[in-house]
């Protein structure tokens, strides 16, 4: 059973809204809460199928919706995840005081994470980036996205949801069965920030050398953003990266039982 914690986007206005955790579990002695941030067009249940092998491995997850996505109101002037590293900053001060965190982002979330490790280090003891854009090693991506929200009818809308999710998110299109498509559909719902432009450049790259602490990398090995620039890739890592075979960008969610099993071993 999880647990859902807010906090306000603004102490001194309460009105402006309220950004939300889901809390599972309890760390075993030792083990460090895992803090796990979504991906672009997402909600914590990017991270659905992670619930099990993580707290079956003792730790405890704190998963949100960052600002702007799922149950989480959008920050006032809110353009991109840069805009978030204070609140996020604030709100893992008030609910884990005192701790340096393990954090594993996916894509967007991946880089809001070393963007803040780069911002307030000591926070952060260790960064899983999972899938993560803004690296800049490609002129123009392999994939092409439907925009759905002007379609009016469901099915319309359905049919867009699930060419997106072929063209980007999974590697076999198989997989895109009907939990699926809801899951991500209510995601893409939800979305109040579309015009997201910091994953297009290179600003994870330009970041990465100011983070003082270990990053790891793991991409799935069919992911569109960087497939067949896999060496590229590793040497912005310092070599530290993990590809998942089979798994598109969602990796997590199209290669559970793998995923887990690489990541598992990395984590305090």
């Amino acid at each position: 059973m999880a647990r859902r914690l807010t906090t306000p986007l603004s102490a001194a206005q309460p009105e402006d809204g309220r950004m939300v955790w889901h809390v599972w579990g309890e760390p075993r002695t030792g083990a460090l809460p895992i803090v796990m941030l979504h991906g672009g067009s997402g909600s914590w249940t990017h991270w659905l199928r992670m619930l099990g092998p993580l707290t079956q491995a003792g730790h405890a997850v704190w998963a949100l919706d960052l600002p702007g996505f799922g149950a989480s109101d959008p920050l006032p002037h809110q353009q991109d995840a840069d805009d978030m590293l204070p609140l996020l900053a604030a709100s893992l001060q008030h609910w884990l005081p005192g701790q340096a965190l393990q954090i594993m982002g996916f894509s967007l979330g991946g880089m809001t994470a070393a963007l803040l490790a780069a911002a307030y280090p000591a926070l952060v003891r260790q960064l899983v980036l999972v899938g993560p854009p803004g690296l800049g090693l490609r002129d123009k991506p392999l994939y092409r996205l439907k925009g759905g929200r002007h379609l009016a009818g469901s099915v319309e809308q359905l049919l867009c949801h699930q060419y997106n999710l072929a063209a980007l998110m999974l590697a076999d299109a198989r997989q895109i069965d009907r939990a699926t498509l809801a899951l991500h559909t209510a995601n893409v719902q939800r979305d109040r920030l579309p015009r997201r432009r910091l994953a297009s450049t290179d600003i994870l790259r330009q970041t990465l050398p100011r983070i003082t602490c270990p990053v790891q990398a793991v991409y799935g090995q069919e992911d569109v953003l960087y497939r067949g620039l896999w060496p590229q890739v590793a040497a912005c890592f310092g070599g530290r990266l993990q590809l998942i075979a089979g798994a598109g960008h969602w990796v997590q969610y199209e290669q559970p039982g793998v995923f887990a099993e690489a990541v598992l071993p990395m984590l305090l």
